[in-house]
C-alpha cells in the first residue's frame, strides 16, 4: 500500500490536529482513539530510539525476510492513525520546531514527570502564549498536585496503590494484578472524554485549557461499588477470586470438560437454573430461595452447585442455560476470541496493509465504537520511527 494510498477519513474529528507527546501505553492508547475518530496525529519520537514499547517484545512484526523489525506486538497496538515525526526538543532547534508546531495544533497530549516539558519552554503556560486555544492533557502517575505528584508511575504501582490488587485474585492469595494495563486503559479514554469537553469548550469560546489526569485518580475512579461498600460500611474488602460480594451464584464453575461462568442475577433466573441442574427444590429451599439467603448460606449453596455442575460438559450446558435465559458463558482463551463468530461480526480483529512486513499486512484490535454516521476508520498502520518527519513538517509548517 503506497504511503498516499489510504482509506477515506469518515470520523468526526477530521481536521483536528494532535500533538503526540506521549509513549508506553495510556497516552498512546488515548491518541489512537482521537485518530480512529479522523484525527490527525503526529507522534513525536527520540530520533533512533522512539516510544520505549518498540522494544517490548517479542514478538515482533516481521520483515519481508522474516526477521524481527523493530516494531513490536506492544507498540502496534496502540499506535494505528499516526504520523511520526523524529525531532529532540532537548536541543534549542528542536524546541523551537515543537513550539511552532504547537502553535498550529488543537491538542497537546505529553506523559512526562511533573515538570518534564516547562525546563524547555514547552509547558502549559509557555505554549498558551503563543496558541490560547490549545487544549493541553497531561498524564502523569500521581497528578499536578500533592504530596506524591513528583513520583513516577507505572501500572502495577498504580494498581497497589489504588487498592486494585487488594481485591484481585484468590482469598488468601498473593495480591493480584489485572492481566492487562488496566490502570493505564482508564486513563487514556477518560483523558479521551477530557479532550473532548475541552475541544467543546474552545469552540465555544476561543478558550484553551490544561487537563491534569492522573493513572491514580482514575484507578480509584473504578473502584465503584467496591469501593463505596467500604466507605458506607468500614469493612475492608479481601480478595474473593471469581465470586461476587453482592450476588450467588455468580463466579467460574468446573464442568467435567472446561470451565464455565453462571451469572445468576435475580431468583427468577436461580430458579429456571436450578430446573436445569435437575434440582428445582433449590429454589424452594428457604436458605437458597432469594440472593439474601444465598448470600448467608454461600458456604453451603456453592459446594452443591460445583458438584452439580461438574457432572455436565460446559457446551451442553451453556446451550440449556441459553434456552431458559440463564446468564453463561464460557471462558476464552486469544484463540477462543479471535476466532469467535461474535468478535469477526463485529469487526474486532482488523488487518492493515504494512509496507515491508512478511505477509504485506498487520493484525490489529478494532475499535468498538460504532457510529452510524461518522464511523472510525482505520488509515495508517502504526508508523516507523520518523517515517512522516519531512512530510508533518511541510504540512503543518508550510504557511
Amino acid at each position: 500500500m503506497s504511503d498516499h494510498l489510504y482509506p477515506a477519513n469518515t470520523g468526526p474529528l477530521k481536521g483536528l490536529r494532535v500533538l503526540d507527546l506521549t509513549r508506553i501505553l495510556a497516552g498512546p492508547t488515548a491518541t489512537q482513539l482521537l485518530g480512529d475518530l479522523g484525527a490527525d496525529v503526529v507522534k513525536i519520537e527520540r530520533p533512533g530510539q522512539g516510544d520505549d514499547t518498540r522494544t517490548w517484545g517479542p514478538p515482533y512484526l516481521n520483515d519481508d525476510k522474516g526477521q524481527p523489525t523493530a516494531e513490536s506486538g506492544y507498540y502496534l497496538a496502540a499506535n494505528r492513525n499516526k504520523r511520526s515525526l523524529a525531532i529532540d526538543f532537548t536541543t534549542q532547534e528542536g524546541a523551537v520546531t515543537l513550539r511552532r508546531l504547537a502553535a498550529k495544533a488543537d491538542v497537546l497530549m505529553e506523559n512526562f514527570k511533573l515538570g518534564g516539558l516547562a525546563k524547555y519552554g514547552l509547558g502549559y503556560e509557555d505554549l498558551k502564549e503563543i496558541n490560547p486555544g490549545l487544549v493541553y492533557c497531561s498524564i502523569t502517575g500521581f497528578g499536578q498536585t500533592g504530596p506524591n505528584a513528583h513520583r513516577a508511575g507505572y501500572d502495577i504501582m498504580v494498581q497497589g496503590y489504588g487498592g486494585y490488587m487488594s481485591i484481585t485474585g484468590e482469598k488468601g492469595g498473593q495480591p493480584q494484578k489485572v492481566g492487562v494495563a488496566v490502570a493505564d486503559l482508564i486513563t487514556g479514554m477518560y483523558s479521551v472524554t477530557g479532550i473532548l469537553a475541552a475541544l467543546r469548550h474552545r469552540d465555544a469560546t476561543g478558550e484553551g485549557q490544561h487537563i491534569d489526569i492522573a493513572l491514580v485518580d482514575s484507578q480509584v475512579s473504578w473502584l465503584v461499588n467496591v469501593g463505596v461498600n467500604y466507605l458506607l460500611s468500614g469493612n475492608v474488602p479481601a480478595p474473593a477470586g471469581n465470586t461476587h460480594a453482592n450476588i450467588v451464584p455468580y463466579q467460574v464453575f468446573a464442568t467435567a470438560d472446561s470451565h464455565i461462568i453462571i451469572a445468576v442475577g435475580n431468583d427468577t433466573q436461580f430458579a429456571a437454573f436450578a430446573g436445569i441442574l435437575g434440582h428445582p427444590d433449590l429454589a424452594s429451599d428457604d436458605r437458597f430461595r432469594t440472593n439474601p439467603s444465598r448470600l448467608k448460606h454461600r458456604q453451603i449453596i456453592v459446594p452443591l452447585l460445583e458438584e452439580l455442575i461438574g457432572t455436565w460438559r460446559r457446551d451442553d450446558l451453556l446451550k440449556a442455560c441459553e434456552e431458559k435465559g440463564v446468564p453463561a458463558g464460557p471462558v476464552h482463551d486469544m484463540a477462543d476470541v479471535f476466532t469467535s463468530d461474535q468478535v469477526r461480526a463485529r469487526d474486532m480483529k482488523i488487518s492493515m496493509p504494512y509496507n515491508g512486513a512478511e505477509t504485506g499486512a498487520v493484525d490489529l484490535i478494532g475499535n468498538p465504537l460504532k457510529l452510524s454516521a461518522t464511523p472510525v476508520s482505520y488509515r495508517r498502520p502504526p508508523p516507523r520511527c520518523g517515517q512522516h518527519t519531512e512530510e508533518v513538517l511541510e504540512d503543518w509548517l508550510k504557511d
